[in-house]
């Protein structure tokens, strides 16, 4: 298992929930086929919309419906109702940095508005198309993002890559971020 991969979606059909105590993601109804999807150990689960309730790393994939996680540490809801998810290839060790940490909308010592935090797999055309605009990034690859309201009312975004590469979002691998990324 490699530390991260260059896929910014790997799957993200239908909805699930997370089982805490026991670490097992189930599909809800049946359209997730996590068996046939491509999802290999050590890819992660994003769970809910801006990670809502958490992160975790996927340890196995034991049928069409169902996943095992590593940690429940990653969450941040003492429950997790059927919600949406995202799996991908981002860095593993971005899980353990507090400031990448979910929920990614929050309220820091940046500012008294919501902190975005995020971590987004971004390919060249995306780097192209965001060149002129706030979310400039220097590199291609997995991308730290921080956006914030500043003590003027400025909007702000600091971004950091974390690790520079080629990222793969062709058709049906491009995660949900065009507000910040578009494709072109």
């Amino acid at each position: 298992m490699s530390l991260w991969g260059n896929k910014d979606l790997v799957y993200s059909d239908g909805t699930v929930t997370v089982n805490l105590s026991t670490k097992k993601v189930e599909r809800v109804g049946t359209s997730a086929t996590f068996d046939t999807a491509g999802i290999s150990t050590g890819n992660v689960i994003t769970v809910g919309a801006g990670a809502t309730y958490g992160y975790a790393v996927i340890t196995n994939v034991d049928s069409a419906g169902t996943l095992s996680i590593a940690s429940t540490a990653g969450f941040v809801a003492s429950s997790v109702p059927a919600t949406t998810y995202s799996i991908s290839e981002e860095p593993l060790y971005v899980l353990g940095d507090s400031h990448y940490r979910a929920p990614e909308s929050k309220t820091t010592g940046f500012s008294t508005s919501p902190v975005l935090t995020g971590v987004f797999g971004v390919d060249r055309l995306e780097v192209a198309a965001a060149s002129n605009t706030k979310y400039a990034v220097a590199h291609q690859g997995w991308v730290g993002i921080t956006t914030y309201i500043d003590c003027h009312g400025n909007f702000r975004v600091k971004s950091e890559v974390l690790v520079a590469g080629g990222i793969s979002t062709s058709t049906g691998t491009d995660a949900a971020d065009d507000a910040q990324y578009p494709d072109s």
